[in-house]
């Protein structure tokens, strides 16, 4: 990578592929002296059966999706990465990871585990890393091993 990336962002979910995903964005901050933004996307399609949009559940998802993201973050400082901000958001990861955050943040790298979604699930709505891919404002990184 030629280029030097001053903000980059790395979406989790808590799978091995996002932990591996991770793990570059930190080494590639460290190595560029770059911002590390870490989110996770609540979808809200887990949503749908509960009816009403049961707040309480809405707000422990959110609390375990902070806490998840704070141990990364902690990680992070402790690997070196000196400027990290954390973003917890509710809505679709797709779009939310390759559109929104991107732009809202200014990043210049996003960092994404390579799979995700089951094969069933990539038919009916799609790879959200190639959505991104697709149509993300900046470079992507989708890690792979």
């Amino acid at each position: 990578m030629l280029d030097n990336y001053k903000k980059i962002l790395v979406g989790l979910d808590g799978s091995v592929e996002s932990t591996k995903a991770f793990d570059k964005a930190v080494a590639t901050a460290l190595r560029n002296d770059a911002e590390l933004v870490i989110a996770n996307v609540i979808d809200l399609r887990a949503f749908q059966s509960i009816s009403a949009y049961d707040t309480v559940v809405a707000d422990d998802t959110h609390k375990g999706a902070e806490n998840l993201i704070r141990d990364f973050a902690d990680d992070a400082r402790a690997a070196g990465v000196k400027n990290i901000k954390t973003r917890v958001e509710f809505g679709s990861p797709k779009v939310m990871l390759g559109q929104t955050l991107p732009k809202e943040e200014n990043v210049d790298l996003i960092v994404l585990g390579a799979t995700g979604l089951s094969y069933i699930e990539r038919i009916f709505i799609g790879s959200v890393a190639d959505y991104i891919i697709k149509n993300a404002p900046c470079d992507v990184l989708v890690v792979r091993q």
